[in-house]
C-alpha cells in the first residue's frame, strides 16, 4: 500500500500527523480525494467531512471548518479553523447548537443572519460526522 504524510493543524496546534493511504476533503468547489503521488495542489476547504484512511486500513472522520490544504511531494498540510474527530463530537451539544441557530434564524429580528447560518451549517456537519462513529 502506498502512503503519504499528512499534518492537520488548527489555531490550537497540530492535531494529527502521520502516514495515510487516502484523504477525501470538502473543498469550496466540492469533494475531492488525495492519493499517493497526487499532483501539487493548494485548495480552500469548506465546512465538511474529512475522511482519512490510515496506514492500518482503518478509516477515521473529522468534522472540519474553513481552511486550506497543500499537497506537494507526497506531503499534505491541512490548516483549518477547527477539526474534531467523529468519536470526540458531543452529539447533544451539536444538536443544541443546531436548535439555537434554527431559533435565531426563525426570529429574523436583530440577528446576524450570516453568523447564525454559519453556526447552523457547522452544527449539521458535526451531527453528520458524529454519525460515522
Amino acid at each position: 500500500m502506498s502512503l503519504f504524510s499528512i499534518t492537520i493543524a488548527t489555531p490550537e496546534g497540530k492535531m494529527f500527523s502521520g502516514e495515510i493511504s487516502s484523504c477525501t476533503a470538502t473543498g469550496v468547489n466540492g469533494k475531492f480525494q488525495v492519493l499517493t503521488n497526487h499532483a501539487p495542489l493548494i485548495s480552500m476547504i469548506d465546512v465538511g467531512k474529512m475522511k482519512i484512511e490510515l496506514e492500518n486500513k482503518k478509516t477515521d472522520y473529522l468534522a472540519t471548518s474553513g481552511g486550506f490544504l497543500e499537497i506537494e511531494n507526497n506531503e499534505m498540510n491541512v490548516v483549518v479553523e477547527t477539526a474534531e474527530w467523529a468519536k470526540n463530537i458531543d452529539l447533544d451539544r451539536a444538536k443544541s447548537a443546531k436548535e439555537r441557530a434554527e431559533k435565531r434564524l426563525a426570529q429574523k429580528d436583530n440577528i446576524d443572519i450570516a453568523r447564525a447560518s454559519a453556526s447552523l451549517i457547522r452544527a449539521i456537519n458535526r451531527i453528520d460526522v458524529a454519525a460515522k462513529t
